[in-house]
């Protein structure tokens, strides 16, 4: 049972890695507190609900008790969703793995990364949060836009850093005999 249970609440990245080709995880990014904070708000209104369904008549209780019930699983739906959200930084690629009873998986090898923005809004700025959107080789692609990723900043110099010793992109170091 509790194998069943935790494949349903962790999506286990570390199966997705290619192993035999030496693959490790640099960075497992789950997704940013502010992305559960509305639903965890809606939580607690469901719980205050169904606590005043207790002092009220009993049709009024039981319409309240319904609604707590209904705004409770819709809540909990959405943090369960986002737990299962995760972006991981390997040492040859990035992918996303995201889905709760069905999950999908894209990936993008870092040869194919030729543009990440960062977007940071006011509020992400506050509390450390930003969206991560890249641009690839590709025309279509399957990992585009990253959201809620919590120290944007950083996880953009980490994948830059990977790129960078992998030996994709040619360092941007001038010799001494290219200055003269």
């Amino acid at each position: 049972m509790f194998g069943a249970l935790s494949r349903l609440i962790d999506p286990h990245v570390e199966n997705y890695l290619l192993v035999g080709e030496g693959e490790q995880i640099v960075d497992e990014v789950r997704r940013h507190w502010m992305a559960v904070a509305f639903p965890v708000v809606r939580v607690i209104i469901a719980v205050i609900l169904a606590c005043v369904s207790i002092f009220v008549g009993p049709l009024a209780g039981a319409l309240l008790m319904v609604a707590a019930l209904i705004i409770a699983l819709q809540a909990g739906w959405r943090i369960l969703t986002a737990h299962m959200d995760r972006f991981v930084i390997t040492t040859m690629r990035v992918f996303r793995v995201h889905g709760v009873f069905t999950q999908n998986r894209a990936t993008m090898p870092m040869a194919r990364i030729l543009d990440i923005t960062v977007e940071k809004p006011v509020i992400g700025r506050v509390f450390g949060y930003g969206h991560l959107v890249f641009e690839s080789a590709a025309q279509d692609q399957g990992l585009r836009d990253i959201r809620w990723v919590g120290r944007p900043d950083e996880r953009d110099a980490t994948i830059q850093t990977v790129i960078q010793r992998s030996g994709l992109r040619a360092s941007m170091q001038i010799s001494k005999e290219e200055e003269t």
